[in-house]
């Protein structure tokens, strides 16, 4: 493991080929010895978080419990973003950066309603999916795309307070904008057992789930429901759980990174976990991160800063003093 001291400790992260990259901290960053290279330029709003799509053509800042977005091309400014206020210093901001099938850039959010979804082309701001809506009462975050585009993950909740997962459609979604506002295409009884936590989608069929230790359905009442402490892998295709394994031992956090048939997962430290078993196959304990068991809260725990090297080789983890970059097994 190699450790990188700083006296500026970043609030954000990403890998642009070997280098590490802080856009919230005005492009400041750091080459694979650990020298840093100065901020590029000077935000005069607190932005905390960081999206980029998969191409790397876009990348979003924004407050992760406030209102206020940006997008970036480059190093350009091309729109701010905005989410409706409602309860919006009480649960993560909504946002997801990506291509879709047809090769257009996009973001996904929720620019008026905590609850109404929208795909926005990511530099014009147009709206590719504008329409009578009725959405159902339940609070969007965490958004993800798959890495084909067709399709989206949210990790949000709903009122008692509860995490839940959904699956929508982009592709109907753009011909029918309303396919937004149900259920989507992973059934909802799938996922009413255990709290969920976190996901990420391991390609464009498979994505992995992992829930906390409340529970809604007994196991008895919903025999197909992932359960508490569980990791489950769900296809989409498919529409069934193809794999589901008990994680007794550690709640996930909310934050989960995909590495080929593994996640990392980072509550109180990072945990390399199979998916297929959920078998712990290596942890960091000396690396510590923020323990955030759940998207939302009046607690503001910030989201572990952690960037999963694009190969999949190393972990970057932002730690009180530095950056730990840790090779994975």
């Amino acid at each position: 493991m190699q450790f990188i001291p700083l006296k500026y400790v970043p609030n954000s992260l990403l890998w642009q080929g070997d280098d590490l990259v802080s856009w919230t901290g005005g492009g400041r960053r750091w080459e694979p010895d650990g020298t840093q290279r100065e901020a590029e330029f000077y935000w005069s709003f607190p932005f905390d978080a960081v999206r980029a799509s998969a191409s790397g053509a876009y990348i979003a800042v924004y407050q992760e419990r406030g209102t206020k977005g940006a997008v970036l091309e480059g190093k350009r400014v091309v729109r701010e973003l905005n989410r409706s206020f409602s309860h919006a210093t009480s649960f993560d901001y909504p946002l997801a950066l990506g291509r879709l099938g047809d090769g257009r850039e996009v973001v996904v959010h929720c620019p008026e309603e905590y609850n109404l979804l929208q795909i926005e082309d990511a530099g014009s701001g147009e709206r590719l999916t504008a329409g009578e809506r009725e959405p159902v009462d339940v609070f969007h975050s965490r958004l993800s795309l798959s890495p084909d585009g067709r399709h989206l993950l949210s990790i949000g909740w709903a009122w008692q307070p509860f995490g839940t997962a959904q699956v929508f459609d982009t592709a109907l979604a753009l011909s029918d904008p309303a396919t937004l506002d149900g259920e989507g295409v992973l059934p909802g009884s799938m996922v009413m057992g255990g709290e969920v936590a976190a996901g990420c989608w391991l390609d464009a069929d498979r994505l992995v789930l992992a829930t906390g230790s409340e529970e809604w359905y007994e196991p008895e009442e919903e025999p197909d429901a992932l359960a508490t402490r569980h990791l489950g892998v769900w296809s989409v295709s498919e529409r069934r759980w193809l794999h589901r394994s008990a994680v007794p031992d550690a709640e996930p956090g909310v934050l989960l990174l995909p590495r080929g048939d593994q996640v990392v997962t980072l509550h109180g430290h990072p945990r390399l976990l199979d998916v297929v078993t959920g078998r712990v196959l290596a942890q960091w304990p000396d690396v510590a991160v923020t323990a955030k068991s759940l998207c939302y809260g009046n607690k503001n725990n910030p989201t572990p800063v952690a960037a999963l090297h694009p190969d999949g080789s190393r972990l970057a983890v932002v730690q009180a003093e530095g950056i730990a970059v840790i090779t994975l097994p």
